[in-house]
């Protein structure tokens, strides 16, 4: 019989056989998945036998699909965010740790506020970053909107699971239309809108074209149809002095502080992350 040790061996090595890149890491999270337990407590287990029928069932389950290329967050079904547990399936994006930094960026924002405040996360998928930013804001009040009715009932389950319902309203609303009424205003829009060019398609890792939604990547030929719209329909909704945060592409810092410029916005802030490339962008309406 094997202890979680050798589970956790045997996997590693099942893992690297296929070309995963982190076969260590996978390894642990799969194991720690299957078991309900944190890794620190699966390392502690070491030398336990696994004798749960239950757990190693589950254990091969998520091997299998995960050799056979499909992607570790939805294999797991959870991805962490933020220092946050986030649900993920098929009908939303993987939170990917570029966009903490403008999660970063729209919490230093919105700290700047007196009083209460108002915000709206457009394209919100997995509603990961408005959640993110509802438990690191106190009495923050957020709407999170996207097109797409089973990646919203994503975002009301990790509502739920984080405990954060009663800050927090999910809402139907297409961003290449003007905002529905009654909306009223907001201090802050917050977007990781699909920005990835048509005209690239070809260079995307097939592991993100084959599992992720392609309403969620792609913005148009150039990638930047919904950030237009999203600038110029939906600026009405800030109040006087508020504030849009998006998150771009390689190479659209540029392109998008002029959309922005020429639509009214000041104060516009370009920041890098963790690789150096510009990737968040703030700026201040009139």
């Amino acid at each position: 019989m094997e202890t979680y040790n050798d589970v956790y061996l045997r996997i590693r090595k099942q893992l690297k056989a296929a070309g995963i890149g982190s076969p260590e890491l996978e390894a642990r999270l799969i194991v720690s998945r299957a078991a309900g337990r944190s890794r620190e407590e699966i390392l502690a287990m070491n030398k336990v036998f696994a004798s749960d029928k239950q757990i190693n069932d589950k254990i091969a389950l998520y091997l299998d699909k995960r050799v056979k290329g499909e992607p570790l967050a939805y294999v797991l079904g959870e991805w962490e965010f933020y220092g946050l547990p986030i649900i993920v399936n098929e009908h939303v994006m993987i939170p990917r740790i570029d966009t903490e930094l403008l999660v970063s960026e729209a919490i230093n924002l919105l700290n700047r506020k007196v009083w209460q405040t108002r915000m709206i996360d457009l394209c919100t998928g997995s509603g990961c970053i408005g959640i993110a930013i509802a438990a690191n804001v106190k009495d923050c009040r957020i709407v999170c909107a996207d097109n797409s009715e089973e990646a919203l009932a994503v975002c009301r389950a990790n509502m739920l699971a984080s405990n954060l319902s009663r800050n927090i309203t999910a809402i139907e609303a297409d961003v290449l239309k003007a905002p529905p009424a009654l909306l009223g205003n907001f201090d802050l829009i917050v977007s990781n809108p699909p920005y990835i060019p048509l005209r690239d398609i070809d260079n995307v890792d097939n592991s993100v074209i084959d599992y992720e939604p392609h309403e969620a990547l792609f913005g148009g030929e150039d990638g930047l149809d919904i950030i237009k719209s999203i600038v110029e329909k939906w600026k009405k909704l800030l109040k006087p002095g508020g504030h849009l945060a998006l998150e771009c592409g390689i190479g659209q810092a540029a392109e998008v502080r002029y959309i922005m410029k020429q639509n009214g916005f000041t104060e516009i802030k370009i920041y890098k992350d963790t690789l150096g490339i510009e990737r968040v962008l703030t700026g201040r309406i009139k």
